[in-house]
């Protein structure tokens, strides 16, 4: 079971909680960075549309565990500009389960290629 949790002694949390507190027997997925990529290889030349590709990519390795959103505990975004942050909330913020998981986003020098601008990791537990 995913209980999410908030203390009232830091800042309130805006679209994460500060944590996720798993507890009985369970199982854990680690999903790797997913990027914005099609099946087909394509790279999108937006963030906006290569946000939406990681975050599909990432639901469908959670639906390959037999998982869905509410059993994100962790996620990690890495975007490669600043001025991405709001083309990516447009697009991918909305997509997160409600209460929403721990939630970090780090601004990165380049990920794996220099076309690619979002990547998202998750950690899920059922």
């Amino acid at each position: 079971m995913l209980t999410m949790l908030n203390n009232r002694d830091l800042p309130p949390p805006m679209g994460y909680s500060h944590a996720a507190l798993a507890s009985g027997p369970q199982k854990t997925l680690f999903v790797s960075g997913q990027v914005g990529v099609a099946a087909d290889g394509s790279v999108p030349a937006t963030v906006g549309e290569q946000a939406k590709l990681a975050v599909a990519n990432v639901y469908a390795m959670l639906a390959e565990a037999g998982m869905d959103t509410m059993n994100l505990a962790k996620v990690t975004i890495y975007l490669t500009d600043e001025a991405h942050i709001g083309e990516f909330m447009m697009a991918a913020g909305g997509t997160l389960p409600t209460p929403p998981p721990a939630t970090t986003l780090l601004i990165v020098k380049g990920l794996a290629a220099p076309n690619l601008f979002v990547e998202i990791e998750a950690i899920a537990v059922k």
